[in-house]
């Protein structure tokens, strides 16, 4: 996505709506917009630049960064829904330009998953999308409209997953990803690939997505080696890591690939 640019203000402390409720223990940075009817919790820390629509709840230990755009009905930093909460003190951190549109809930994290959820900069999750608790979201990701995101989903950079897929809890999402619309993801998913369907399964690689974010010709052409060597050999996971890691040469994609398939706990998706 970029950085985004929005346009020049002159206002430096915060415009806060006169029906907004804040907290006078909240922290809220320079040019920050506060919409009509918004709560602003006790623990919460906006980042400069910030705008926030209204009918907008921000609660809990929670960390917004810089020129977010926060629009109207988003509940952020809630209790997780998780019947073992008690009430811990528990995060949400969320970083810069990123925009956060209608009725979109995103929850803190737990205890057991590490008491933080965490999301990147620079990443686009539309409208009433869902971000459960202890999830990770690295950069420039896209959420399109009501996708759902169980406890403690990993998903890395410059993936996009479309509208109406549910991703089942602890399930990791690879790098430039491209996740069809209405899928039921219940296994990781290895990067640089597409899947679509209930339950998913792999179509193939995600080559607009590697040519968008700058993947040259060369190293596209190794990811579709490591792509055949995966999934169109008869090869069991561990000897097509070990042909993979023979077979194709060394670089930053590779090895991350690779290092994916290994850590992967959930299975693969085929």
């Amino acid at each position: 996505m970029g950085e985004r640019k929005k346009k020049s203000k002159i206002l430096q402390m915060a415009d806060v709506h006169e029906t907004a409720i804040v907290s006078p223990n909240a922290k809220i940075g320079k040019n920050v917009e506060i919409g009509p009817y918004t709560i602003i919790g006790d623990n919460v820390e906006i980042g400069d630049g910030t705008t926030i629509g209204p009918h907008v709840v921000i609660e809990g230990w929670t960390i917004v960064g810089k020129n977010n755009e926060i629009f109207h009905g988003a509940s952020i930093g809630e209790d997780p829904q998780n019947i073992q909460y008690n009430g811990e003190k528990t995060h949400l951190f969320i970083g810069d330009n990123n925009v956060i549109r209608e009725n979109v809930t995103i929850h803190r994290g737990t205890e057991e998953g590490g008491g933080e959820t965490r999301i990147g900069s620079n990443n686009f999750i539309m409208a009433y999308c869902h971000v459960a608790h202890d999830c990770q979201l690295g950069n420039n990701i896209v959420m399109t409209n009501s996708a759902t995101l169980g406890g403690h989903v990993t998903i890395e950079d410059n993936a996009v997953i479309a509208g109406l897929t549910t991703i089942h809890q602890y399930v990791r999402i690879g790098k430039t990803v491209m996740v069809g619309a209405h899928s039921k993801v219940v296994k990781d998913i290895p990067p640089y690939v597409l899947v679509d369907g209930s339950p998913a399964s792999v179509n193939g690689i995600n080559v607009i997505g590697l040519r968008r974010n700058g993947v040259k010709p060369k190293l596209r052409k190794e990811i579709k080696r490591a792509y055949k060597i995966l999934y169109r050999s008869d090869y069991n996971l561990d000897k097509a890591i070990e042909t993979m890691d023979q077979e194709l040469d060394a670089s930053e994609e590779i090895e991350h690939f690779l290092r994916f398939l290994r850590n992967a706990q959930r299975g693969i998706c085929r």
